[in-house]
């Protein structure tokens, strides 16, 4: 029946640890983790069911004291956590009540308590990369020890025994990763432990032996620890820059300028030409584009076809300058695209060209 009560008690308070598991995305830890922590204890009031002179149905109050744990986990990845958990709480003895009227008593001593407890957790995903708080319950045993304690006012000269009955615990806490050691965190815990049975002790009451009994024990711990798990895969480093594809080089242009209704090349023609064909072996290119032109006077039809001409003699001198017959296209435009915009019978010097383009 004792069993039984505390896996009904732990099994309520871990019912909302498991509900949060459909709202909330988890810490992703995987594997295995331990942990340990440290801090305060406090013992509520303790009801003493059993004693001699007149002493049962008092109440024992306890001073706070030190409450450590540590822990050894498994987590499945998805925010739930398995831990077996070993734990150590002292509390100082401080007073004993009788009744509202009667007398009280200066208790003596100490009461620990240590035990074990296998819990279920649930971490919770937030939000924040830096704060991940935690749920959950567990079920376990606990001895509790009065080593040396006295009621002396009330004849009490020693209380000095062993006893444990199971337990159960809530847990509620927060932990923090330490970004430069993947996979450790700071924890910060708090524990409502719970007894579930009666508890008897060996005594002495005025130099005879007695037995004490002490009602189910309630301990609420507030404590700071470390955490590691083994399999936290370290940081990505960061994406490399973006690497920027350089800008194509701008066309370069050369302007072949001819005498009116010709098409040979002058002497300055030839040098630009070659020019041309000079730098187009100094820079990457795609294709060289060579584009014939004539001014406004005579037919279209006649100037489409000086233009044709000039564009063929320029591409004949490039290749003889060295430059491949496959890279150059050759087109002409007659007197569209004029260079220097004039009416129709104008002879315009600058618009009789070819323009040679290297891409």
């Amino acid at each position: 029946m004792k069993l039984r009560s505390a896996l009904m008690a732990a099994t309520v308070l871990a019912v909302p640890a498991f509900a949060l598991s459909t709202v909330a995305k988890a810490q992703p830890i995987t594997g295995l983790y331990v942990g340990a922590g440290a801090g305060y204890d406090y013992q509520a009031t303790q009801k003493m069911t059993e004693a001699p002179g007149g002493l049962g149905g008092s109440r024992a109050f306890y001073k706070g004291g030190f409450s450590g744990e540590a822990s050894v986990g498994y987590g499945l990845g998805n925010g739930l956590r398995f831990e077996v958990e070993g734990v150590y709480l002292r509390a100082t003895d401080k007073q004993l009540k009788p009744g509202y009227i009667a007398p009280k008593y200066d208790f003596h001593g100490y009461t620990q308590k240590y035990g074990g407890f296998v819990n279920a957790l649930y971490d919770i995903d937030v939000g924040l990369p830096y704060f991940y708080p935690y749920v959950g319950a567990g079920v376990g045993y606990l001895w509790t020890g009065m080593p040396s304690s006295s009621i002396t006012e009330a004849g009490v000269t020693s209380i000095s025994d062993t006893a444990g009955s199971f337990a159960y615990q809530g847990i509620a806490g927060f932990s923090v990763p330490i970004p430069p050691a993947p996979g450790l965190s700071i924890t910060a815990q708090y524990e409502y432990i719970g007894q579930t049975a009666k508890e008897k002790f060996n005594g002495s009451y005025m130099g005879t032996p007695a037995t004490f009994e002490m009602g189910p024990a309630v301990n609420q711990t507030v404590m700071i620890g470390l955490r590691y798990a083994f399999n936290t895969p370290s940081p990505p480093p960061p994406p490399p820059a973006p690497v920027v594809a350089p800008a194509p080089a701008p066309a370069r242009t050369y302007l072949v300028f001819f005498d009116w209704d010709k098409y040979n090349l002058t002497p300055r023609a030839k040098e630009i030409i070659a020019e041309a064909a000079s730098n187009s072996t100094h820079v990457q290119y795609t294709q060289i584009q060579v584009n014939g032109y004539t001014d406004t006077s005579g037919s279209p039809s006649y100037n489409m076809g000086l233009s044709i001409r000039r564009a063929k003699s320029v591409q004949a001198q490039l290749i003889a300058d060295g430059v491949p017959a496959s890279a150059i296209s050759i087109a002409g435009y007659g007197e569209t695209h004029l260079l220097v915009p004039t009416g129709p019978g104008v002879r315009e010097p600058q618009n009789r060209r070819v323009e040679i383009i290297i891409k």
